[in-house]
């Protein structure tokens, strides 16, 4: 899941992973701070429809009237993404994500539900009102706040708000041992490649293979899920995989006892992870925002964040449609 669509390829950085993996995920992001500078977005003050200011209100009030009663907002999330989301073996849903979900909710007095669907589907679910947001590990991107299809470039919805929450990049990961001379995307041509679909680094496969010469295209194998691209990988299906740097640093680390997979080469395509909200629910939107803005202040924001050993992901305000 992902960062989940295309970023500047001039960009590097995404994030780490947890525990041991945070020192190493640490020295690769080398400009996660730098990917909002270009669009400030607005900030948890900015003024709401009524002219009054986000800041001076509590989160809670700022909340739409059927969701204060309700008691509930409904999350849209591909839960098979760890650490940022995915079921614990309980069944619970645990991760960076739910973390912060139940973090913000403290500050607005609801409680986030999240709900499991596959990633492609989550803008959709959220136009068709069966999510009140989506929560994702998705890529805040011009494309998305547009509602414009990143292959074809042509309109296919509304698009949608985001509240960025975190930065990542992107990275290829091969088999242990066996990095078939890959360290750059470049290195992919002629190879097979499992991504999951409708993310970044379906995107960058696809963008790659364009250029590359000789008739040696890349060969793309794309799943509904993270996990199933793992698993194409690990049996020798392909010859690499490629996901947000968080999720390859954890099957990294977790993985067949940290046996199965090797990350190569650097992170890419440093951006914003937003929360999703559709178009024309700025209400909803300014409440996320500025409950945000609340948890980072008080630091719980920065606990939950640590936590996962994420740190190098941290934002340090709420934005608004920070992506590019």
């Amino acid at each position: 899941m992902t960062a989940r669509t295309t970023r500047r390829t001039t960009a590097k950085s995404r994030i780490a992973a947890v525990g041991a993996i945070a020192v190493a995920g640490t020295m690769l992001l080398t400009a996660c701070g730098d990917q909002t500078k270009n669009n400030a977005g607005d900030s948890a003050s900015a003024k709401t429809s009524d002219g009054a200011s986000a800041a001076a209100s509590s989160p809670a009030d700022l909340l739409p009237a059927d969701i204060k009663s309700k008691g509930v907002i409904k999350v849209g999330s591909d839960i098979a993404y760890p650490p940022v989301e995915f079921k614990d073996g309980s069944g619970k849903t645990v991760g960076i994500d739910p973390d912060l979900a139940a973090a913000l909710g403290k500050e607005l007095g609801v409680e986030f539900q999240f709900e499991n669907g596959t990633f492609d589907t989550l803008v959709t679910g959220l136009r068709a009102k069966r999510y009140d947001v989506a929560m994702s590990a998705m890529t805040d991107t011009k494309d998305r706040q547009e509602g414009i299809d990143p292959e074809t470039k042509k309109k296919v919805g509304e698009g949608v708000d985001f509240v960025d929450y975190f930065t990542a990049g992107v990275s290829i990961y091969t088999k242990k041992g066996d990095d078939q001379g890959i360290k750059t995307w470049a290195d992919l041509c002629g190879k097979k490649i499992a991504v999951q679909r409708n993310t970044v680094s379906n995107d960058l496969a696809k963008a790659e293979s364009k250029k590359c010469t000789g008739g040696k295209k890349i060969a793309i194998e794309s799943y509904d899920n993270d996990l199933q691209a793992q698993t194409r990988l690990r049996s020798g299906g392909a010859d690499a995989g490629s996901s947000d740097f968080p999720v390859a640093a954890y099957a990294v680390k977790t993985s067949g006892g940290g046996k199965d997979f090797q990350i190569v080469g650097e992170q890419v395509e440093a951006a914003p992870y937003g929360i999703a909200v559709a178009k024309g629910n700025d209400q909803l939107t300014k409440a996320i925002q500025a409950a945000l803005e609340a948890i980072i202040k008080n630091g719980e924001y920065e606990k939950i964040i640590a936590k996962w050993g994420v740190e190098a992901g941290a934002v340090t305000e709420a934005k608004l449609n920070g992506g590019s």
